[in-house]
């Protein structure tokens, strides 16, 4: 609430995170009072567990006990000051509770013809509050939303509606570590087949928040639980990546590439489905640095086997793309870039790929490296390429003599 200089407002009216008069004032176990949205984010959205003010740690059994005394105060205060256009604040409605969301769950249980309507009063439900948010959860939400999106296998409208609807819950959620882990053991990996059907065939919001469960899926899993993912799920993150649907779903879709790659056969499986190229068709326009590093990471995993190194050296642009960022990103970047190359020259340095990257340019950039910033880890990388090669590199005319001065001695 927006409130005139001229007025003085009671300090105990204002809420010590957000500084505004609170609307509803909840106490929490600490004995300090804070407006209930203001905390919840802090909680919650921000998984903070410690008091704001006092940094005393919070229980996990977060209770938020309302303060029906203050808000009466701030009400009263409120209708005095109407004359300077200050609003009454109205009466908030009551947190849900546990046992009406079980209800609600189980009566959709039994009566699946009521099953929209039971999701769209869920995802009402879940707008009022990050405590309705956790209540719900705790109630089961999170297991039958999984259920609805799983059971969808029809193709028709209704059947659409309900996988769209309980997926724009479950992302709205933002559900919990606990519940991550619960929908990554569904039915054994089941929920995650149904995220590759909805990639596959849902609707342009269904796709993103897909990508945005996964992401968070991957991020809590057990290295058990991303072992064996079907080629058709990495063939979906690839396509996602190559639509370029949103900035959001792009680092999405990267973050959770980037995750699953090193795990099983996941990494092979990325590369069959066309990651590398898409990667260096991407690289070749990006100019943010965020997403730069983020497609070098990748590459960088993707190189470590040969497949991935065999499609970056078809690539008419692979290793010149990789090259060009070094010394334009950022550290993190020169550090990726020159780890491809390492895995280039150390493993499919063909004579060929030699002088590729010899008249690419990519040995003088290597040697400018060793006279500028580029970071200790890039550099020590960097002269360690140059002495795997020194012997056809280092007599080469292609390399300027101003850099040739510090072409690293060799053994």
């Amino acid at each position: 609430m927006n409130v005139s200089d001229e007025i003085d407002v009671p300090p105990f009216f204002v809420c010590p995170i957000s500084l505004e008069i609170m609307k509803d004032p909840v106490t929490i176990s600490t004995g300090i009072t804070y407006d209930r949205e203001s905390i919840e984010k802090w909680l919650f959205s921000g998984k903070n567990k410690t008091c704001p003010l006092t940094k005393q740690p919070i229980s996990d059994s977060i209770d938020l006990t309302p303060n029906h005394t203050l808000r009466r105060l701030i009400q009263a205060w409120c209708t005095m000051n109407a004359s300077h256009g200050i609003e009454r604040i109205p009466t908030p409605k009551p947190p849900i509770n546990k046992t009406q969301i079980t209800k609600l769950l189980n009566d959709a249980y039994h009566s699946p013809h009521l099953l929209i309507q039971s999701l769209k009063q869920l995802k009402s439900i879940a707008s009022g509050s990050e405590t309705n948010k956790r209540c719900m959860e705790a109630a089961g939400a999170v297991e039958f939303l999984a259920s609805a999106i799983k059971g969808n296998t029809n193709n028709n409208d209704s059947a659409t509606s309900v996988e769209d609807e309980a997926l724009s819950i479950l992302h709205d959620l933002h559900v919990s570590e606990t519940g991550l882990k619960t929908l990554l053991g569904f039915k054994n990996g089941e929920f995650i087949e149904s995220l590759t059907r909805v990639m596959q065939n849902g609707i342009y919001e269904s796709r993103v928040y897909a990508v945005f469960l996964l992401k968070s899926m991957s991020e809590v899993a057990e290295p058990l639980h991303l072992f064996h993912l079907r080629t058709e799920l990495l063939m979906e993150l690839v396509h996602v990546l190559k639509d370029q649907i949103s900035l959001k779903a792009s680092k999405a879709t990267l973050q959770t590439l980037i995750q699953v790659c090193p795990w099983g056969r996941n990494r092979t499986k990325a590369v069959e489905a066309g990651a590398v190229s898409v990667l260096i068709e991407l690289l070749l326009d990006c100019k943010d640095r965020k997403p730069c590093e983020m497609m070098l990471v990748l590459l960088e995993s993707l190189c470590q086997c040969a497949d991935g190194r065999a499609e970056l050296l078809s690539h008419g642009a692979g290793l010149a793309i990789v090259s060009k960022k070094i010394l334009r990103v950022s550290v993190l970047a020169n550090d990726r870039a020159v780890r491809i190359l390492l895995s280039v020259s150390r493993f499919s340095a063909t004579p060929g790929v030699v002088q590729e990257m010899l008249k690419l340019g990519v040995v003088a950039k290597l040697c400018l490296m060793l006279q500028v910033d580029s970071g200790n880890k890039a550099k020590e990388i960097a002269r360690e390429i140059l002495k795997l090669h020194a012997r056809v590199w280092r007599v080469s005319s292609c390399i300027p003599s101003t850099l040739l001065s510090s072409y690293p001695s060799y053994v």
